[in-house]
């Protein structure tokens, strides 16, 4: 009887010790594993359309990296940032510059830019006005109720001689109150969620409807055919991955940026998109 709890005893030992044998990895500063089957896995907000179709072509380029991604799909401009300072996404990837600045003035996050991507052209819609010869005066003008669009669209109205701003304002902090002179008499109307633009292009079909490119291409619009005018590729405005401050030289997170700066994720914007979405190859 002895013998056999000797035996039994030795086994439980044995079993135990190679229960443990595969646990030997351990973790780095930035929670990726070590060892060469684990991954580092990272969580990023985006857009629906382009920037989490951009991300998925991305996955298998970070998974050669050793990096998981998962895509969180949002559908507005406020939540994105709100949960990457709360902590529950590691980055996202849908603003630009001059609006992530504005939401840090307005909020305080900690929150920054580690990379830009790509550009996407502002464009302006109208179901019956086909010229800009042929804008009717005091045409209404749909805009986004996103103060840090408002320069940007009244500088592309500027470009096409529709109004002139103020002089001395600087044209990325402008305001419909900065219009100097407004020829057609255009009536601003920026009080719309920008999610809904397309909505109101489809309704409002005597009125100007600036929407930005990534609604309108969900929406089915192809900008570069059915905007009646659009910005150029020269834009200031670069979507970017923004992180938290904290996270700003996190390995993973900048290996995204890297990879979405590559030749191939480049190359399939550029592809994929025709022109309505622009790579930036690093500016930022």
């Amino acid at each position: 009887m002895k013998k056999i709890l000797i035996f039994l005893s030795l086994a439980f030992v044995l079993l135990l010790a190679a229960c443990g044998g595969n646990n030997t990895e351990t973790s780095d500063d930035n929670g990726a594993s070590e060892g060469t089957e684990e991954t580092t896995e990272i969580i990023v907000g985006a857009s629906s359309v382009p920037h989490a179709e951009i991300l998925e072509e991305a996955k298998p380029l970070l998974e050669e990296e050793g990096i998981t991604l998962t895509i969180e799909e949002y559908q507005d401009y406020v939540f994105p940032n709100d949960d990457l300072a709360s902590g529950d996404l590691d980055a996202n990837y849908f603003q630009h510059l001059p609006y992530l600045n504005q939401t840090v003035a307005d909020t305080g996050y900690e929150i920054e830019s580690i990379g830009g991507i790509h550009v996407e052209p502002m464009g302006v819609y109208s179901q019956n006005i086909t010229s800009i010869d042929e804008i009717p005066d005091g045409t209404e003008v749909i805009l986004s109720n996103s103060v840090s669009d408002h320069g940007r669209i009244l500088s592309l109205f500027e470009a096409e001689g529709l109004l002139t701003l103020e002089e001395g304002v600087e044209k990325s902090e402008a305001t419909v109150e900065d219009i100097a002179e407004n020829p057609k008499n255009l009536n601003f109307s920026p009080d719309y969620d920008p999610a809904f633009l397309p909505e109101y292009y489809n309704s409002e079909e005597d009125a100007l409807v600036v929407i930005n490119t990534n609604y309108a291409i969900e929406a089915g619009l192809n900008p570069l055919e059915d905007a009646l005018f659009i910005e150029g590729e020269e834009s200031d405005y670069v979507n970017i991955i923004a992180v938290k401050s904290e996270d700003k030289d996190n390995e993973a997170l900048n290996t995204l940026v890297e990879v979405l700066q590559s030749d191939e994720i480049q190359s399939f914007i550029i592809e994929n998109y025709d022109g309505a979405v622009v790579p930036v190859g690093g500016e930022n």
